[in-house]
Order: C-alpha cells, then structure tokens, then sequence
C-alpha cells in the first residue's frame, strides 16, 4: 500500500508529544533509575507519583511514574494541542471516528481528552500544563545522559498500514518508512507533528504495545558517559542495544530496560522535517543499514519485548515478515 498523503488541514492542530505515563512496581527504584541515573529532574513526587522532565522542557512533566499492581504496563501516551479549542475539535473527531471519548483530570494540567487511537492505544491531548522555571543553563543540575526532552513514541502495531492511515488523517506526516517488497505493505512508519522525524512511529509485531520512549540528548558522548555509567552502578544488564547509528532517521542511539521493562533510548542527531511537502524516505525491509547504519545488529528482544497499554488487548500482527535479527 502507498503512503497517504498527509491531511495538512486537519480537523485539529496537535502540536507535538507530550509525556507519557509508565506504571512501576517500585517507584523508589524507578526514580532512582529515570532521575539520578538518567538525568531528568523530579518536579513532584508522593506516594504514588513521580512528574519528570528534561533540561530543556518548561512544562510540568513528560514522564509520569505511577505506582501499580500492573508495573510494566503503559497507561497511555500524551500530547499537545495549539490551543484550547482544538480538544473540543479532536473529541468530535474521535467520536465521529467511534473512538471512545472523555473528560479527565490530570495534576497540572488544564482540560484534557482521554481516547484511543484505531489500535486502542490509549491517548490524551491536552493544551494548557503549568509552566516552570527554565534550567537548561543551570548546569549544577545535569547528571546522567544529560537529557534534555523527550523526543517520541515507538509502538508496535498488527497493523502498520492501518495506524499510519488513521494517524495521518488527524495531520501527522511520514518522514520515513520500510517497505515489505513482496507485499507492498508497510513494516514500520515514522510520523511527526513537531519538524523532527517523528512524535510516534509504528513497528510491525504483537501490538498494540509500548516499544520504546526515547529522550533527545545533547551529544554521542552523553551517551558513552551513560554506558561507563551503567556498566559500573550495576546496571550492565539493562543495556539492551548499541551504541550505534540508525539508518532510519540518521540518529546514534542505545537503548536501555528500565526496572519494569519499559525500553528507553536515548538519541541525538536526527533531522529537520519541517516542509510540509517534504517527501518520506522508502527502505526496503531486507536491507541492513535501516535499522543499523553501524554498530552490532539489532537483537531478537528488540523485536519482540514490549510493553502493555492498559486496557488494549494485543493481537498478532498480520503481516508476517521478517527483518534481520542478530544471532
């Protein structure tokens, strides 16, 4: 199937991701993790919840760590839109759509739509969350892999054809694809609102699930500092891949496993997206530099490890095509 064009006058304006709420069984070992061994800074915390967010971010959060009897597990993914009445906008779309559709409230933050997309990955949109102070020069605070925002959303899909079909409708753009040359059909696609190569992408597998969040750091020596970090506090085991650099999207990577599983990459180095008419870049599924431009070959975890959304019964994909795993 060909990419659709792009819907550049949606019925509403979403700006960009926003943050994402992880459910953890320990939230101690948790902040420990994202906070003193990632980098990003505690912004509020109690009992139950922990709010986070990168160097460069003035809004409250962008990751949520949530206390649950259901650690590993994904409780939706947010974004935001240009302005207040956009919500209105996208909550008749999705009703239209037959997407469930209701009003929550969410600590610092003004009204917000709670849906699910085609695949029933479970999304908010929100306009307003509180504004704190910048600290992106306040250089005593950065430690870890000096994190500066969160960047995007990876998520595998039974479907890829049908959540790029469903996403683009409502304005988001595919910068990049991998094409199954058999088919015709899509493997995985990368959509973005914001002028990077993507807010979300969709992977081909067992979905709907998590597959990674990933945080936008300053330089590839952040992340080596990270490695030597990692690899001498005990935590060489939950580097799962890289060093190295994608094909797909031109950006050095490594992703790592969080104490409930949840996959986090840490990434710099892509590029700029922002012309409207600005045509997605085709790989074939066979070919070895998209997923890993250099360094070692994706391990088999990488393509089957993901978490659950809450509430989303996952389903095999229906396309069944291989890319290359390491040995």
């Amino acid at each position: 199937m060909p990419v659709p064009a792009p819907n550049l006058y949606p019925p509403f304006n979403t700006v960009r991701l926003s943050h994402v709420c992880l459910n953890v069984a320990d939230l101690g070992a948790s902040r420990a993790f994202y906070a003193e061994l990632l980098g990003l800074q505690v912004t509020d915390e109690d009992d139950r919840h922990i709010c986070l967010r990168g160097m460069e971010e003035r809004g409250h959060h962008c990751v949520i760590l949530q206390r649950s009897d259901r650690p590993g597990t994904v409780e939706m993914l947010g974004f935001k839109t240009f302005d207040d009445a956009d919500l209105d906008r996208a909550e008749a779309y999705f009703a239209a759509k037959g997407r469930p559709t209701g009003w929550v409230q969410r600590a610092y933050q003004g009204r917000t739509l709670r849906t699910a997309d085609n695949i029933g990955i479970p999304l908010e949109f929100h306009h307003h969350m509180d504004r704190l102070e910048p600290i992106h020069q306040k250089y005593a605070l950065y430690r870890g892999v000096r994190p500066l925002r969160i960047d995007h959303f990876n998520c595998f899909s039974p479907d890829v054809d049908a959540s790029v079909a469903f996403y683009s409708d409502f304005g988001f753009r595919v910068t990049e694809y991998t094409e199954d040359e058999e088919t015709g059909r899509l493997w995985a696609a990368w959509m973005h609102r914001k002028g990077g190569v993507h807010d979300i992408a969709f992977t081909n597998g067992f979905g709907p699930r998590l597959h990674h969040i990933a945080f936008w750091v300053p330089t590839p020596l952040n992340i080596i500092d990270l490695l030597d970090l990692m690899a001498t506090t005990g935590h060489l085991d939950n580097i799962e891949r890289g060093p190295g650099r994608h094909g797909i999207s031109n950006a050095f990577f490594l992703y790592v496993l969080d104490p409930d599983g949840h996959r986090v990459e840490l990434y710099c180095s892509d590029y700029q997206t922002v012309d409207p008419d600005l045509e997605p870049i085709r790989w074939d599924l066979k070919d070895p530099q998209r997923q890993t431009l250099w360094g070692a070959p994706a391990p088999r975890s990488w393509f089957e490890h993901g978490t659950q959304f809450v509430g989303a019964e996952p389903r095999e994909a229906t396309l069944a095509a291989t890319p290359i795993i390491a040995p």
